[in-house]
């Protein structure tokens, strides 16, 4: 039988998690409340498929939904309107070159029925603390100097976990998201976590996996291999024109 609260965690960031499958049914996913946001914790939840999701003013609460949103890196679609527009686009996306500016600017972003952001100053400095260790990363979209999307989030292994990405200008996102995609599908990773499902997401492609099958795929991805080393992605990622997605990512 399902336990009638989440668990609570204790004060060792090394301690474990209870197993994402013993998470509740209501609200969808709630599995343990308290804890700390230091990188240990972090990648450990991440390691089991949970990831941190609260509001100013309430303890850490941890999740794992069922079912799970997820990107295959080779289904993120953008619609032909828009991929033409990209073919005479000036926009360039790099990776890690500016990654507290669009965790900063996620943070910023107005969502539609939410009142504030998770990504509280705590999980900010959270996220900073991982990108320094080289296992959080950006992607950036900018239009000269001025950045104009981007998307943040973990990578352990051969599996990236979305956390947000925000449009300063019509488009700006969609263009770090098909990036992002795009270059881990030549890197041999199969997947994006998206956590929870998103209209947004669902056009661009997102696909809803029962969290048993999330769970057995993470597991295997999350381990060591060649060319998974935690380190920035600045030089590896490289800085190309966001125009080359206009023939990569098909309606």
């Amino acid at each position: 039988m399902k336990p009638l609260r989440p668990h609570l965690l204790g004060i060792e960031s090394d301690a474990p998690f209870p197993p994402a499958e013993s998470a509740l049914r209501t609200p969808d996913g709630l599995l343990a409340v308290g804890g700390d946001l230091s990188p240990a914790r972090l990648l450990n939840a991440y390691a089991g498929g949970i990831f941190p999701w609260f509001s100013e003013g309430q303890p850490i609460l941890w999740w794992s939904p069922d079912p799970r949103m997820v990107f295959h890196t080779g289904g993120v679609r953008l619609s032909s309107r828009f991929r033409r527009g990209l073919r005479s686009s000036g926009w360039m996306v790099t990776a890690d070159s500016a990654f507290a500016e669009v965790v900063r600017a996620c943070a910023d972003a107005p969502r539609r029925g939410q009142d504030g952001t998770w990504i509280t100053g705590d999980m900010q400095h959270a996220y900073l603390a991982l990108h320094r260790l080289g296992h959080a990363h950006s992607v950036e979209v900018f239009d000269g100097a001025h950045l104009v999307g981007g998307i943040y989030g973990v990578a352990i292994g051969r599996m990236f976990f979305g956390e947000s990405m925000f449009s300063g200008r019509s488009g700006g996102s969609k263009v770090a998201l098909a990036a992002l995609a795009h270059t881990l599908e030549g890197w041999g990773w199969p997947l994006i976590d998206a956590q929870v499902e998103n209209p947004h997401l669902l056009r661009m492609g997102a696909i809803s996996l029962p969290r048993s099958a999330f769970l057995a795929q993470v597991r295997g991805l999350v381990r060591s291999a060649p060319g998974t080393a935690p380190g920035s992605w600045h030089g590896r990622f490289g800085r190309w024109p966001a125009s080359r997605l206009a023939a990569s990512a098909g309606a």
